[in-house]
């Protein structure tokens, strides 16, 4: 879980597909389906859209929340937030299932994260690292030095989120990250394809840096 994630959401006639296309193609290496008001049906219609589109691109496809929606469409994985399935209710789900699926979690707090790596989670979106109004459930900022505290008791993967940009996720990487999550720093750019490649180049370039 490593590098450039995009979080889709529809914005002024922009679809799911139109946002992953673009992402994928900017260098993105995880696509993550989000959407609060599709209904189920149209929801794993869309999710069977994306995994096939990310499949073909050698792209990891997560869908965030449902875990019913994330198997019906067989994508790679699901992310839960707080208010989701338990972490630890989808590993039991999981039980027996021969291809390898993914769980994220959301994770503000050191407790939460310790917790939720203990669950059963591959990997913690920590946030929100900025103030950020595009998810408004992010809460509020705890800032990258929280993600520094966190990747000193886990080593699962981490991925910042909230309020990235391509002109701070430089301290989001610095402070341990292994990847970043962006919604409008690339849903709602001009040039999508662009905004994806250049914070691609800014998360590779300062992995690059951190590892010398």
């Amino acid at each position: 879980m490593h590098g450039l994630h995009v979080i889709t959401e529809r914005w002024q006639g922009r679809s799911h597909a139109e946002v992953a296309r673009a992402a994928v193609a900017g260098g993105a290496k995880t696509i993550q389906l989000r959407d609060k008001e599709m209904g189920v049906r149209e929801l794993v219609a869309t999710a069977q859209e994306l995994r096939e589109l990310c499949a073909r691109a050698g792209v990891t496809f997560i869908v965030n929340d449902r875990l019913d929606v994330a198997l019906a469409a067989q994508a790679d994985g699901v992310h839960l937030g707080p208010d989701d399935l338990p972490v630890a209710a989808a590993r039991r789900a999981l039980r027996g299932r021969e291809r390898r699926f993914v769980v994220g979690a959301s994770a503000s707090t050191v407790e939460e994260a310790e917790q939720t790596v203990a669950d059963g989670a591959d990997y913690l979106g920590v946030g929100a690292m900025f103030a950020t109004d595009t998810k408004p459930d992010a809460g509020a900022a705890v800032g990258p030095e929280r993600l520094t505290e966190i990747r000193r008791v886990v080593s699962v993967p981490l991925v910042g989120i909230g309020g990235i940009t391509v002109e701070n996720v430089a301290e989001v990487m610095q402070a341990g990250a292994d990847g970043a999550a962006v919604i409008s720093a690339v849903t709602r750019a001009d040039d999508m394809e662009e905004a994806a490649r250049q914070l691609a180049c800014a998360i590779e370039g300062n992995k690059r840096t951190r590892a010398k």
